[in-house]
């Protein structure tokens, strides 16, 4: 009997894993050890999409992918294993289908489910190491005390404008839960994803990367089991640093002392616990809740038409204004008008001014606050701002 069929290896894995195979520490163990691991990443986006690459690449024998979104155009900046051809499919399928031509070798399960306190248990229970590559606080929560309840380690990684950061969660002998280091989440007011604040491509490869390598690390055995946060920023100096994070807390509701947890997943409402669902900034920005402060996009485009003494007021910040803006309209960035709103009004009095934004919801608070100082002129906002302008008046206008 061959060497290679005692080991486990097929001959021509020998060659595809060979250079990390020669690494000190790492070896053919090391190799058997990601062959027979399992790994679930939940999120097949900015942060998974690397994640899951280099995972299948390094020969992890059994991945899962969870994951109920379908790709879409603005995906494709970051979110490297989907594809112009694969727009309009679900992320785990194009996902798995990218990682197969990668390595054919490796077992792949595509989760074409919404995780949720209900299913996360049985979906997750069955895999080595969990990784949260998701971008909202109710799944970071949830994942956590999944987590916890299997006693499994917990790899997240998190990614907004030009920051991200990473940490493993319920590892070593005291590492901390998600809940021991943020027992009460932000305000949801206070968050954002990335179609709201903006979202450098890079930056999420680096933070999947990473998670890949903490995974691979706690696979082979060469993970220090030390709690720290990996915290990174393409614009700072120095780009990366460790934060020591504080060992396990004792009253943690999660992985504290007994007779400190409260609840059960099951019974938990992760999105109540948030703060309640995330608004739909769009569908809000078309409600037309203010008769005779609101006007249609069409009637803004009537008035501009007959009328050359109309004031548009774009209250977008300069960075979204030189993306695309209405011909004659003046940026008034936000803060800057509700801060001394008497200073942006027109010195001549005109027949009527229009506050625009991207989807007609921060144009709302600003034409309250010219409203505040000025009552002899008709102040509208502009009903589902810039994108209804695209759809309805000009499909030419650029969306973003």
């Amino acid at each position: 009997m061959s060497h290679n069929e005692t080991s486990g290896l097929h001959l021509d894995e020998y060659r595809r894993y060979g250079r990390q195979m020669i690494l000190d520490n790492f070896g053919l163990p090391g190799q058997l050890k990601l062959q027979q691991a399992s790994v679930v990443v939940v999120g097949a986006g900015g942060l998974g999409c690397p994640a899951l690459q280099y995972l299948a690449a390094a020969g992890v024998g059994r991945l899962g992918i969870v994951d109920h979104d379908k790709v879409e155009i603005s995906n494709l900046a970051r979110q490297i294993l989907h594809s112009e051809e694969t727009v309009g499919m679900y992320k785990s399928i194009s996902a798995g289908q990218s990682i197969r031509k990668l390595n054919s070798r490796i077992k792949i399960d595509v989760i074409i489910e919404a995780l949720h306190s209900s299913n996360a248990v049985s979906l997750l229970q069955s895999y080595d190491i969990i990784l949260d590559c998701t971008d909202n606080a109710p799944t970071r929560y949830l994942l956590s005390d999944t987590a916890v309840r299997l006693g499994k380690p917990l790899v997240s990684g998190a990614a907004q404008k030009y920051e991200g950061q990473l940490c493993v969660y319920n590892f070593g002998v005291d590492g901390p839960c998600y809940r021991c280091l943020f027992p009460k989440p932000p305000a949801i007011e206070n968050t954002g994803t990335c179609e709201e604040t903006g979202i450098l491509g890079p930056v999420t490869g680096i933070i999947g990367n990473m998670q890949a390598l903490e995974t691979i690390k706690i696979i082979v055995g060469l993970h220090d089991q030390k709690a720290s946060m990996f915290l990174f920023s393409a614009i700072s100096v120095p780009a990366y640093r460790a934060v020591k994070l504080r060992s396990r807390r004792k009253t943690c509701s999660a992985c504290g002392e007994e007779d400190a947890k409260i609840g059960t997943i099951e019974e938990t409402d992760y999105v109540a616990f948030c703060g309640g669902q995330r608004p739909n900034w769009e569908e809000r920005g078309l409600i037309d809740d203010k008769p005779g402060f609101r006007a249609k996009v069409k009637s803004l485009k009537d008035d501009i038409d007959a009328n050359g003494n109309v004031c548009v007021i774009d209250v977008r910040s300069p960075t979204e204004f030189g993306i695309c803006n209405l011909p004659g309209s003046r940026n008034v960035p936000l803060y800057q008008l509700t801060a001394n709103p008497a200073l942006y009004l027109p010195e001549e009095k005109t027949s009527r001014i229009y506050v625009v934004c991207r989807l007609g919801n921060d144009s709302q608070i600003a034409a309250d606050a010219l409203r505040s100082v000025e009552s002899d002129i008709m102040i509208q906002d502009v009903v589902g701002g810039l994108r209804a302008w695209s759809e309805q008046v000009d499909s030419k206008f650029p969306i973003y």
